[in-house]
Formats: structure tokens, C-alpha cells, sequence
């Protein structure tokens, strides 16, 4: 199983950037995708995630509203576009999939996900 993130870069305060992650050697329609987020000396934090139909998305409470997770099970693909980017949200965006469909507690714990991406690299310039 790989995860391959892409679309991390420099924006300034305020604009937009579209993560996405590719998934493969494995169908991953029923499970729950997720995103995560980790800067330098801090644990990895929960950002959003997606149950398998995508009719539940779930988002931490500092990128409600900003943020949007959505996905392609055609193409096993999870996105999730950032609006309104701030400084603070700086940070190495990774990708997870779990192998249950989680619920929205769950789904918040990183110790529920089984497969993880290599990170992308999301820098938001004051």
C-alpha cells in the first residue's frame, strides 16, 4: 500500500492550496481517509477526515470552515482543499487511510490509521 501526498508549497496569508493523495495497491472505497499535520517538536494533529461514501467529513475545530476534504474513490485519490491559509498553519501535511470506517471520535486518533503518506510540506508566509 503507498500514499503518495502532492500540491504542498509556499502561499501567502490568506490564499489557497489543494492537497491531494493518491493511494494504490489496495481498493480503499470502504475505509476512512484522513489528514494529519506536524510541525518541528510537536505531535502530529488531526486536520480532517472522510468516511468511505463521503457524506461524513470531520475537521478539527482551527481549520473548520477553511478547509475542505473530499475524495474520488474511482481513483482512490483524497483531497483537501485549504482556503484562508494562515501562518500557523504551517506544517508537514500527511495523508492516512484507515482500514475501519471510523466514526467521528475515532477518526481523530492517529493511532486508528494504518497507512501513511511520506508528507508534504505546506508553508504559509505572513
Amino acid at each position: 500500500v503507498q500514499l503518495v501526498e502532492s500540491g504542498g508549497g509556499l502561499v501567502q496569508a490568506g490564499g489557497s492550496l489543494r492537497l491531494s493523495c493518491a493511494a494504490s495497491g489496495h481498493t480503499f472505497s470502504s475505509y476512512t481517509m484522513g489528514w494529519f499535520r506536524q510541525t518541528p517538536g510537536k505531535d502530529q494533529e488531526f486536520v480532517a477526515a472522510i468516511s468511505w461514501s463521503g457524506s461524513s467529513p470531520y475537521y478539527a475545530d482551527s481549520v473548520k470552515g477553511r478547509f475542505t476534504i473530499s475524495r474520488d474513490n474511482a481513483k482512490n485519490t483524497v483531497y483537501l482543499q485549504m482556503n484562508s491559509l494562515k501562518p500557523e498553519d504551517t506544517a508537514l501535511y500527511y495523508c492516512a487511510v484507515s482500514s475501519t470506517n471510523l466514526g467521528s471520535f475515532w477518526s481523530r486518533s492517529r493511532a486508528r490509521y494504518d497507512y501513511w503518506g511520506q508528507g508534504t510540506q505546506v508553508t504559509v508566509s505572513s
